[in-house]
């Protein structure tokens, strides 16, 4: 898929959110629209999701005998960390079967280090390449929504390895709440390169608007559907 970011922000630019009303305290205790929206659509979002995600989780539980549901510590709001909740796709010694194809195949590494994600990953059970590929996994983050620690749309939050990359835009990525989903959900996802995507996320940051979101937002349900760009 041919990634343009002239493609993917019309109608970023237009009835921007004023200062007050993009990002509060990053304990989720402000009452700006965007936080009042992101409640109230994830409060929603989990009720009916909710017996989709005890049927996943009991079927990765049953899998293996591991935990259905982890954690992982990713950036946030202002450069603080939280613990980003997600269903479990990867088999139990992940790091270890990563660093394996990593030290044996250079082409594998080649691509872990522009996209940070492998065609082929080793690390993934058959039932989390349809959880991944459908999105199922990342459900659980509508808590971390609820919770304050995200919003719907915004940049998607980097495990602490990755700040280096961002360089002088990690500024950019921190000034708001990582988002469910954003501009490199409906550009591409891993068909884009990492570089590709700072600058969505750079992009979204500067030109986010409430119709924008909204827009993001009715574009990430084909996105998914269609498994746009999934690994």
């Amino acid at each position: 898929m041919e990634f343009r970011i002239g493609d993917q922000t019309s109608g970023l630019d237009d009835s921007a959110y004023e200062n007050d009303d993009i990002e509060g305290s990053p304990n989720g205790g402000d009452y700006s629209p965007k936080r009042i929206f992101d409640v109230v659509v994830a409060s929603m979002a989990l009720v009916f999701v909710a017996p989709l995600l005890l049927i996943v989780a009991l079927a990765i539980r049953l899998q293996d005998g591991e935990k259905a549901l982890y954690s992982q510590p990713r950036w946030g709001f202002n450069g603080e960390t939280f613990q980003c909740f997600k269903l479990r796709s990867m088999v139990p010694n992940a790091a270890e079967k990563l660093q394996a194809v990593l030290d044996s195949d250079p082409e594998a590494k080649r691509e872990w280090d522009l996209t940070q994600k492998l065609t082929n990953d080793p690390r993934i059970t058959p039932l989390g390449k349809f959880i991944r590929a459908t999105s199922i996994d990342e459900l659980p983050q509508l808590l971390n929504i609820i919770r304050g620690d995200m919003s719907i749309v915004g940049p998607r939050p980097i495990p602490l390895y990755e700040r280096s990359k961002y360089g002088e835009d990690f500024v950019h990525y921190c000034s708001v709440r990582p988002g469910l989903t954003g501009l490199w959900q409906i550009s591409g996802r891993s068909n884009t390169t990492y570089s590709e995507r700072i600058e969505l996320d750079k992009k979204y940051v500067q030109s986010r608007t409430f119709w924008g979101d909204i827009g993001i937002m009715l574009k990430t349900v084909p996105a998914v559907l269609f498994s746009v760009g999934a690994k």
